[in-house]
């Protein structure tokens, strides 16, 4: 409880988490409210764009959740860079239990804002796209209320991959890039390269958050699992990543 404490007041008492969240919020409601309001202009139009749930809340896992991993990673690489972290770790020489707290911590943060976030730009969509733009946002369809509930779990998972890699990388900049690019570039790069794109796709972990989260069947991509197996491989992916930034922690100096 004592770690715990101790991360709770690191969190709370600097203020990039409280920007963080600012820009999450605004990202979250803001784009949900833009997307239902450019689909009840175009509402009965060919080619007007299908309001799904995951479209409006699409601010959250697009950007929103992004934002809430640099803010994770920044959490240790902070850390790193002014030397606080060696303070850290003679208070609590447990190095796995501190880098523990500190991801079980921001990442419960991270889901219960983006949870929260997630139904109010569901609402704000639903206030503004109209009944005709907002059809397809019908919660009694269980692909719809996966994609409600599938960002808190996604924001969980994508705060502890974070830290785990700003704990490998030890560098902000160097963190916080890989982060941005790897699902934004890299796996984008990858997936467009034909019938290598859609046999690799698969096995892309954020390619496969994204199709958990997504209330679309028809990514694109040679599938050999549902949106639950998407799940579980991006889980695994997580805890390999966190795992091998405990073992890299603890067999190096601070």
């Amino acid at each position: 409880m004592g770690v715990l404490a101790a991360e709770r007041i690191k969190l709370t008492s600097t203020r990039s988490p409280w920007w963080c969240s600012a820009v999450v919020v605004v990202l979250a409601i803001g784009l949900a409210a833009l997307f239902a309001a450019v689909a009840r202009g175009t509402a009965g139009s060919e080619g007007s764009p299908d309001l799904t749930v995951d479209f409006a809340t699409s601010g959250v896992t697009g950007f929103g959740v992004m934002v809430l991993m640099i803010m994770a990673t920044l959490t240790v690489t902070s850390e790193y860079r002014f030397g606080i972290i060696r303070t850290t770790f003679q208070a609590t020489p447990n190095r796995s239990k501190v880098v523990a707290t500190k991801a079980l911590l921001v990442g419960v943060y991270a889901a219960a804002l983006t949870l929260v976030l997630a139904l109010v730009a569901y609402a704000v969509a639903k206030a503004i796209g109209g009944e005709a733009a907002t059809a397809s946002m019908d919660l009694s369809n269980s692909d719809s209320v996966r994609a409600i509930y599938a960002v808190p779990i996604y924001a969980f998972l994508g705060v502890v991959l974070a830290v785990g890699v700003g704990v490998l990388v030890r560098q902000s900049a160097a963190a916080i890039t890989l982060i941005v690019l790897w699902p934004l570039l890299i796996e984008s790069l990858l997936g467009a390269f034909g019938s290598f794109g859609r046999n690799v796709t698969p096995f892309l972990p954020f390619a496969n958050i994204s199709r958990f989260y997504s209330t679309s069947s028809t990514m694109a991509g040679n599938w050999h699992w549902g949106p639950w197996g998407s799940l579980l491989y991006f889980a695994a992916f997580v805890a390999i990543v966190f795992g091998a930034a405990l073992v890299v922690l603890n067999q190096r100096d601070a």
